[in-house]
């Protein structure tokens, strides 16, 4: 599943855009730019692909201008991957995602005051890693998504 977020600071504005798989709550993937455009997401998708095999995987997201041009669907099939898309005003379909950058936000970002973009990139580095391998979740028996992945293989 992927999405996108804005994070405000310091009078600026950065899009955060993830990709969640969803066997295990694991953060794949993220990218992190000062636009919301094209570029965001086929970035990501690339940072995925680079550290999963992604044949065959069935990928979810909205019906963004992003998600929906010709060039992030074509690298989708040209790494045979599947898209799946919400329906027009339907936000529950895309839950999960929204799930994970509000626990972020809560978490992480809304307790600090950043000054420069940097700061928030080394702030969403830092949560994310601390999510994917410390934070228990209790719909994976209490564990982290990296030591429910690693157990189960």
């Amino acid at each position: 599943m992927t999405d996108i977020t804005y994070l405000i600071f310091n009078g600026q504005k950065l899009y955060l855009s993830a990709i969640k798989d969803l066997y295990n709550n694991e953060i794949v993937a993220y990218h992190i730019s000062q636009r919301n455009d094209i570029k965001l997401v086929i970035d990501t998708l690339k940072k995925a692909i680079k550290k999963r095999n992604v044949n065959g995987l069935l990928l979810h997201s909205d019906q963004g201008f992003q998600y929906t041009s010709r060039q992030y669907n074509n690298l989708l099939k040209r790494y045979n991957i599947k898209a799946s898309m919400s329906r027009k005003g339907n936000c529950l379909d895309n839950a999960c995602m929204e799930n994970f950058f509000s626990h972020f936000k809560a978490e992480c970002f809304n307790l600090y005051s950043f000054r420069t973009a940097e700061e928030v990139k080394d702030a969403v580095h830092k949560y994310i890693r601390f999510y994917n391998h410390q934070r228990f979740q209790k719909k994976l028996n209490n564990l982290s998504p990296y030591e429910y992945r690693t157990q189960a293989a």
